[in-house]
């Protein structure tokens, strides 16, 4: 083969890998859907919240034994905000503050909305934070190189994953957006 055939060749196979790997989607799609199995799970980490201008930053330590909830929250100095308490079978939260007040509420929502000036989706985030879409609702992902989720969108939120290493499977660090609010998590343990 002359040197200009050869040539010729290589730039043609080289444009044509070029334009293969422009066409492959940002994404690569999961294998198959997550499934949500509801187990127990203790959890403990840093979060930070903004929604629109306001923002706070605590750490947590989140007790999740269904149909029970548990979340201590502090401050980065390790005084109590928070102590959270629910039961979704009995359709009952409560919330204890630093200064002895209790408030209880039918939903998580709500409660958290009173005692941390926003709407934290704790029901939703059992899943979420473990990767899993929860159930009940239409849910979008794509996987990472590793077939776990690396993006999941559901209900209008979006939830970006972070792995600590290619070998772990539980997420390290979740970006959780919704119009005008984002709550970033660090799990520093899981147990």
């Amino acid at each position: 083969m002359r040197p200009e055939a050869r040539r010729a060749g290589g730039a043609a196979l080289g444009a044509l890998l070029l334009a293969a790997c422009a066409g492959l989607p940002p994404g690569t799609p999961a294998p198959q859907p997550p499934t949500y199995v509801d187990t127990p799970f203790t959890a403990a980490g840093r979060l930070s919240a903004r929604h629109d201008s306001d923002a706070v930053a605590v750490h947590f330590t989140w007790r999740h034994d269904p149909p029970r909830d548990e979340l201590a929250v502090t401050t980065p100095l390790g005084q109590t905000v928070a102590e959270l308490s629910g039961d979704t079978a009995a359709r009952s939260v409560a919330v204890t503050t630093a200064d002895g007040r209790r408030r209880e509420a039918a939903d998580w929502p709500a409660l958290t909305e009173q005692a941390l000036g926003f709407p934290l989706p704790v029901a939703d985030l059992a899943a979420w934070i473990r990767g899993a879409p929860h159930p009940g609702a239409a849910a979008t992902f794509e996987g990472d190189g590793e077939g776990r989720v690396a993006l999941l969108r559901q209900e209008g939120w979006e939830i970006v994953y972070d792995y600590a290493d290619a070998a772990a499977r539980m997420p390290q660090r979740l970006r959780i957006a919704y119009p005008g609010f984002e709550i970033r998590v660090v799990v520093d343990q899981w147990r």
